[in-house]
């Protein structure tokens, strides 16, 4: 009998170390989610993934493919059709289920911002911190100011503000009271580029340090490569791809994918389409394929060139512009993936 309850508790203590793994490993858990607007303009199809503490995932796709839609019902502001979205054990609920729509231990950043105008940035960002301890809301203001790079701007009023700098804004406020969860709907679409780098490198190396995980719907494929490390591709309303930035990126499935990062070269080969990035084609002194300059594009680092061949256009990298209609040959290097026509 004593043995028998010793494996009893033995099998219970492996069935409970599962599930404390499975909550650790897996802090989101969206399964099989469905959902459609009263009037039917947006749906979401059959959606599942998992994000683990820290994480970060980049949600991509074109306009109108459901993003943003993604990520209200991930908050709690929308009702599912069908299907789960868990925070660890907590199943997140829509308005049906609270009166005051949204989850407490997540924060959400939408395209408008919904700051307070009439007053100043620090008091924007400080509005949720504690009032009983002054010195410590002013310590973490400063700390999120400093993340948003935003230190000069304290005592502006938000109304006086560009519409990138209320971006900036809103993310810090967000960030106030380290949200377990971040859910960013283009975080950067209204900042100035030479801002962006800066700021992306700033903040998401700030989520890291302080294990928020975070998920951004954007288009900028520069959000999904430097800082992701998953990436959800939606097209049609639906989930086409779910990995790693570096297996998307070199092994797209599809052109579609392949398109969200750079241009993308489609080529007849032998009766077989296949997808060429434009710097995977050079241009060489000789080769058995050939084709005619249309014109070149100069993009600072390195210049675009388009190019007729096969009687279609293609886009090449090159290190300095060829004038028009000269012929060149061309070699093309390691192929993104292939569709039998």
């Amino acid at each position: 009998m004593c043995q028998f309850f010793l494996w009893l508790f033995t099998v219970y203590s492996k069935v409970q170390k599962l599930v404390n793994y499975r909550i650790f490993a897996s802090m989101l858990q969206v399964q099989d989610i469905r959902f459609t607007y009263p009037d039917k303009t947006a749906t979401l199809h059959s959606i599942s993934f998992d994000l683990a503490p820290g994480e970060h995932l980049c949600v991509m796709g074109e306009s109108g493919c459901g993003k943003s839609t993604l990520l209200k019902l991930i908050y709690g502001l929308l009702d599912l059709k069908s299907g789960h979205i868990f925070w660890k054990e907590t199943e997140v609920l829509g308005p049906e289920h609270y009166l005051v729509p949204g989850m407490d231990f997540f924060k959400y950043v939408a395209q408008d911002f919904d700051l307070m105008p009439f007053t100043s940035v620090a008091e924007n960002i400080s509005k949720y911190l504690s009032r009983f301890y002054p010195e410590k809301a002013q310590k973490r203001t400063k700390e999120l100011l400093e993340v948003i790079e935003m230190t000069a701007f304290s005592d502006v009023k938000v109304k006086n503000l560009s519409g990138g700098q209320q971006q900036r804004v809103a993310i810090a406020r967000a960030l106030a009271k380290e949200p377990e969860l971040l859910l960013l709907d283009e975080p950067f679409s209204q900042i100035d580029n030479f801002k962006k780098n800066s700021l992306r490198r700033k903040l998401f190396q700030y989520l890291k340090e302080k294990n928020i995980s975070c998920i951004v719907a954007t288009h900028d494929g520069n959000d999904a490569l430097s800082f992701a490390d998953k990436l959800l591709i939606i097209k049609d309303q639906q989930c086409l791809d779910f990995d790693s930035p570096t297996a998307l990126y070199n092994h797209p499935k599809n052109r579609y994918t392949a398109a969200l990062f750079d241009d993308v070269n489609e080529i007849q080969f032998n009766g077989t389409t296949t997808f060429w990035y434009p710097h995977q084609i050079s241009i060489v002194d000789h080769s058995e394929y050939r084709g005619t300059v249309v014109t070149s594009y100069f993009r600072g680092s390195t210049w675009l060139l388009e190019i007729e061949f096969n009687e279609t256009h293609i886009f090449v990298n090159h290190p300095r512009p060829i004038p028009k209609k000269r012929t060149v040959s061309l070699e093309f290097n390691k192929k993104l993936t292939r569709e039998t026509v």
